[in-house]
């Protein structure tokens, strides 16, 4: 379980201090949290270490849209091997101002009621309903918060004006293109204490944590002062940051998991050519040398921002769309995502403002892929996010475009094989991106996927045992493979 009895405010504060100022003369290679708290801290709930995440899109769900079609989905999502399922907002959605056309269903980030449900998807009591079914089934259930704005038509607008940025002329403004929100002003500390309210109404419904959409846009002090509380008081409760930054990793003070942003658009651009396998370790050392060990790092292939925006995963990754799943499921402090749909391989992007269903929920290889990797995730301690999972150590003698690792804890060993093949030099394109921004973006290579044209390499790695395939075979002595792009291997002991 979490820390229950955390230090005075004030402590919190000196350690916050302590723990964010890294020796300039000395860069570390990695470190640990325990160099603040002690080794006594347990800084996650247990169930959280091997846990696979689902974001569900209840309005495209199912034709219905509701609380009860997707409570239907459960038994199927719990023989997947979720454990934690993310709704995104199911609050109420403004009128003002909706995206794309008064008559739309609106955008779930414009929410206009914090302690109300969309009737769109039904009532309180069907929400709760569903959320006891899925507690249930051992599944734990954590909604998408929205803090960084509300709808025009927020109720706050009408009780709480002061709540809300505004212009010179006293208007609330807006950032970006989010036409149909209003900024909330986080310089007013009585917004801080209204949040933490509104949280506060659904953990006590049972609700077993949040995903915090744009955590990065908020002051992180807001966070650090109201984190604790309710870390404190929901020990077993789950807090996931969509944001990638270091002053928000601290478990015991704010979020249990970042965004792995940057390790999202590292693996599109190595899918298509334009990074290289030494880039992906570079940002692994870089990654390590940032956040502590205990930081969990959400990592996916898609969401709903990239399915809408960017497109499938096959649009950005290509044949190398399940290579890039494996390293979501294994690289170190990975907590894997898997989004509305990709368990059936749907390459679709989802409509956001209008009905637009999943096309079919029909199993295939897909569903059998993602099975596979659940039970991966969940039998292998090795493979544990955070500060309980084994170090990566590489196989370095194997040919260009192959990455190759370890990881070890007890006597359990996992070896990962992947193959990106050698992009040609006419690949070209560089990555825009900025680690510290919240949703980073990538440029798509000039000519994307020459590399899985490249010729097939053989793989050879001595074994130190007797070890299972994922498809279920056992090998030992030397592990001999040809390879083509977008191929991999799991081994495990």
């Amino acid at each position: 379980m979490k820390k229950i009895l955390l230090l005075a405010a004030a402590a919190l504060t000196l350690l916050a201090a302590c723990k964010n100022t890294k020796p300039v003369d000395e860069p570390r290679e990695s470190w640990s949290l325990t160099e603040v708290y002690g080794d006594t801290v347990a800084f996650h709930p247990d169930w959280t270490y091997s846990s696979v995440v689902y974001e569900a899109n209840i309005r495209q769900f199912t034709p219905e849209g509701t609380f009860k079609a997707f409570e239907e989905h459960l038994p199927r999502l719990k023989e997947l091997g979720v454990d934690c399922v993310w709704l995104m907002p199911m609050y109420p959605i403004g009128v003002e101002g909706r995206k794309d056309s008064p008559e739309a269903l609106g955008s779930y980030y414009a929410i206009s009621d914090y302690k109300a449900v969309n009737p769109e998807f039904g009532t309180m009591e069907d929400f709760e309903h569903m959320l006891a079914v899925a507690h249930s089934l051992d599944l734990y259930v954590i909604l998408d918060w929205v803090a960084n704005q509300t709808a025009p038509d927020h109720i706050w607008m009408t009780t709480n004006p002061e709540f809300y940025e505004r212009d010179a002329e006293g208007n609330a403004i807006w950032e970006y293109d989010w036409t149909d929100t209003r900024s909330l002003d986080y310089e007013n500390h009585d917004l801080w204490a209204a949040m933490d309210d509104a949280m506060r109404f659904w953990l006590e419904k049972g609700v077993d944590g949040f995903r915090c959409d744009a955590a990065g846009e908020m002051p992180a002090e807001f966070w650090q002062a109201v984190m604790p509380g309710l870390n404190e008081d929901y020990p077993n409760a789950y807090f996931l940051a969509e944001a990638e930054r270091d002053n928000l990793s601290d478990p015991v003070q704010t979020f249990d998991a970042n965004y792995a942003w940057e390790l999202h658009h590292l693996l599109n651009s190595l899918a298509q050519g334009s990074k290289s396998i030494q880039d992906l370790k570079d940002y692994l050392a870089r990654d390590r040398a940032r956040f502590p060990k205990e930081a969990f790092r959400l990592t996916f292939t898609s969401n709903h921002d990239e399915n809408s925006w960017a497109g499938t995963e096959f649009e950005r990754e290509g044949i190398f769309a399940k290579a890039c799943e494996v390293l979501c499921f294994t690289l170190p402090q990975s907590q894997p995502l898997i989004y509305t749909g990709q368990e059936v391989g749907m390459d679709h992007r989802l409509l956001f403002f209008v009905k637009d269903p999943v096309p079919s929920w029909e199993p295939n290889e897909y569903t059998c892929f993602f099975k596979k990797l659940t039970a991966l995730k969940h039998n292998n301690p090795a493979l544990a996010a955070g500060e309980k999972g084994g170090e990566l150590v590489y196989f370095e003698d194997v040919p260009e475009g192959v990455l190759a690792f370890s990881r070890e804890v007890e006597g359990n060993k996992v070896i990962v094989i992947v193959n990106f093949g050698v992009p040609s030099a006419e690949a070209g394109g560089e990555i825009e991106a900025d680690n510290n921004s919240n949703r980073m973006t990538g440029a798509n290579a000039e000519v994307p996927f020459l590399n899985a044209e490249a010729a097939p390499v053989t793989v050879t790695i001595p074994l130190d045992g007797s070890y299972t395939t994922f498809c279920g075979k056992t090998i030992e002595g030397v592990f001999e493979h040809e390879m083509a792009p977008g191929d991999f291997c799991i081994l495990t002991r």
